[in-house]
């Protein structure tokens, strides 16, 4: 498993600003849950993201997400497992939301490609 926290930069109001994945590493990188982080922190735990698509898209590593193929405006680093978890039980994300956080992160990653 591979556990990925995206930050969508400027996400238009009623979408996450962070994004919590539980990648299958064994089966086509497919998400096994999300986490949706809402600007005003409250979450939404989504158990089947492929739920009503019409294509199932696998989910792209860290490194493909902060080359920006996929928008200019997404950043992304691996969490812990434990993390993950703690946020899918407690429906509760006590970290930053804000842009200075999105900011911070799009620092350390842009620093260490």
């Amino acid at each position: 498993m591979e556990y990925i926290k995206l930050f969508w930069k400027d996400a238009p109001l009623g979408e996450p600003s962070i994004i919590l994945y539980e990648v299958d590493t064994e089966n086509e990188r497919l998400a096994l849950r999300s986490i949706d982080i809402f600007a005003d922190g409250h979450t939404h735990n989504i158990t089947d993201l492929y739920d009503g698509v019409i294509e199932i898209v696998p989910i792209p590593t860290v490194e493909e997400l902060n080359a920006h193929v996929w928008g200019e405006e997404f950043y992304a680093h691996s969490m812990e497992k434990a993390e993950f978890e703690i946020i899918w039980e407690s429906h509760n994300y006590d970290g930053e939301i804000g842009m200075n956080d999105i900011e911070s992160a799009e620092r350390i990653i842009t620093s260490n490609l």
